[in-house]
């Protein structure tokens, strides 16, 4: 257990901003990490220095247990909330164990989701920081993969040596905000600016760069997979690279940094390495594997998340990031609340605090699938249940009699209100699950083609019928066969909401068909991303986004980032 000492908050008001933190230091000394290891940002970041690595490497690996949830209702699911607060509850039990979370993105933050730092007493700390600029990481890739598309646009300009077809260039820009206007775009106008052509953005979490990063296991990998990413084609439709651009080694410059895991607190005192933020509907959503194996070497369990729903964010963390990794998952945490159940029985989002129980019960078949998908994977698995103050005793108890039918155990998490007094139930049945013997496997093998592995995701997860592939979709999955990367693993962008690519088609539908729009190969990465449905990389701002509650009050706090 952590050697580090908090009081206990019992108000729900701005309960960060009133708890006292411990300096950054006695946090990292209390996880066996030695001050000359940090990079202080302050007081209370840090980043880990390159050669904790090496100090560390040869200690045994802590067990790693991934938090993931059934497919959410608009308002979200608390899985956040939840490992913050199962690691605090199991360092409650005496069991040394860190986070390992992704770093907010500002597009959610401004947008619809507001921050990504937990809430009540399972939070991460400095949230407003964290939520924000944070170490500045997120700028970081923001900037390199800018560069590129800089570097691609000058490249042309000054006699396209490359002959690269600017119909054909695949590399957008980005940008950490939700902006639909940028989209689409037109470059190049005016004298002098350049090649007229069509281009648009991305949001950051999305970039390519972002789960470069994520992925690498160190800078010489890091550099490597940046050496890998295709730009475009040229006007034999050969595939043009980073790297003979020469836009590499100055993408490691703004990257040296960025690259390295960030340590922060929760309000309890548990160590957090936050790092690294893609997301799970349009990327693979896992924090960085930088980070997720120095905390394996500090600790006894590691708590993660991925991403949305298990039919996205916990399949790509097994299947994308456990597998070229090296991991081995020790037990899963299904997030459920008994809000997202009744949406998935069909209740409007302003009426999910009213007590339903038919629509609850119409919900079971949403998580039943996701238990049922996570025994594919032969990760033991627990249920938590997120607790809300509208949550009636009866409908508790019929969530926690399903459970017990199915076969899995359930805890009701209140970590909200009671942090780690809230979870202990739940870390006590986590624990018991991560000590069963390992039987975890993936889905699908990489001697699979493209086709083949896109088509197991959406018939063994999804439970649909068919894929269809648009007329580009088919062209690229040849392009792909050409290149030989079909060893690629696969990467589905789809709605969170639904086991379908639209998200109005709730709970748990069968013989349904995905639509493939566009297929991108991201060969620094290493892994193949398939677009379904309307799903779009650059987010739009909601009718009232978050941004026009947020305001410094005159204290100079942040009123409104939660």
């Amino acid at each position: 257990m952590w050697n580090v000492e908090v009081g206990h908050e019992t108000t729900n008001l701005p309960i960060a901003g009133r708890h006292g933190m411990k300096p950054i230091v006695e946090i990292a000394k209390a996880a066996g990490i030695e001050e000359q290891d940090l990079e202080l940002y302050g007081k209370f970041k840090a980043k880990l220095s390159d050669e904790l690595w090496e100090k560390v490497k040869d200690r045994p690996d802590g067990k790693l247990i991934l938090v993931t949830a059934m497919n959410p209702n608009p308002a979200g699911a608390g899985k956040t909330l939840t490992t913050i607060g199962l690691s605090q509850s199991l360092n409650a039990l005496g069991k040394k164990t860190i986070a390992a979370l992704r770093e907010p993105s500002l597009g959610p933050c401004m947008g619809i989701k507001g921050g990504a730092t937990g809430g009540g007493q399972a939070q991460i700390l400095p949230a407003d920081e964290i939520n924000l600029h944070f170490t500045g990481d997120i700028h970081a890739i923001t900037s390199a993969h800018n560069l590129l598309a800089a570097m691609i646009d000058n490249h042309i300009f000054h006699g396209n040596p490359r002959r690269l077809n600017p119909k054909k260039i695949v590399w957008k820009r980005a940008m950490d905000m939700n902006d639909r206007a940028l989209r689409n775009i037109v470059v190049g106008v005016g004298d002098g600016n350049g090649m007229v052509r069509e281009d648009g953005f991305m949001i950051t979490t999305a970039s390519e760069i972002m789960a470069i990063l994520c992925l690498s296991e160190n800078l010489a990998d890091l550099r490597e997979r940046l050496n890998q990413i295709i730009i475009g084609y040229d006007f034999d439709d050969e595939p043009v690279r980073a790297e003979e651009i020469h836009a590499v080694e100055a993408m490691c410059v703004l990257l040296k940094e960025a690259i390295k895991p960030n340590l922060v607190q929760t309000i309890e005192g548990t160590p957090v390495l936050v790092h690294g933020g893609p997301f799970a509907n349009i990327a693979h959503g896992c924090s960085s594997v930088i980070a997720t194996k120095t905390a394996l070497k500090l600790a006894d369990y590691v708590v993660t998340e991925a991403g949305f729903g298990a039919d996205l964010g916990a399949e790509k963390f097994f299947d994308i990031k456990c597998r070229k990794a090296g991991l081995t998952p020790a037990a899963a945490v299904v997030v459920i609340t008994v809000r997202a159940l009744k949406y998935n029985g069909g209740v409007k989002v302003s009426d999910l605090s009213v007590a339903n129980l038919e629509a609850l019960e119409r919900g079971f078949a949403n998580v039943r699938r996701h238990i049922e998908n996570l025994k594919k994977f032969g990760v033991p698995t627990v249920v938590a249940i997120n607790h809300f103050t509208t949550d009636t005793q009866e409908e508790i108890d019929a969530v926690v009699a399903f459970c017990q039918q199915l076969g899995v155990e359930a805890a009701l998490s209140d970590v909200w209100a009671e942090g780690s007094k809230g979870g202990i139930e739940l870390a006590e049945k986590v624990a018991r699950a991560a000590e069963q013997p390992s039987t975890f496997r993936f889905l699908y093998e990489e001697n699979q083609t493209t086709k083949q592995k896109m088509e197991t995701v959406v018939k063994e997860i999804y439970r649909g019928s068919d894929v269809v592939f648009s007329p580009s979709a088919l062209k690229t999955l040849q392009k792909i066969e050409e290149m030989g990367l079909t060893h690629f693993p696969v990467c589905m962008a789809k709605t969170p909401y639904s086991f379908t690519d639209r998200a109005d088609v709730l709970g748990a539908p069968t013989d349904f068909t995905i639509s493939v729009s566009e297929i991108r190969i991201s060969a620094g990465a290493g892994f193949i991303v398939a677009l379904t449905g309307s799903l779009v990389t650059m987010p739009g701002l909601p009718k009232k986004p978050a941004a026009e509650s947020l305001y410094v009050d005159e204290d100079g706090n942040i009123v409104g980032l939660s």
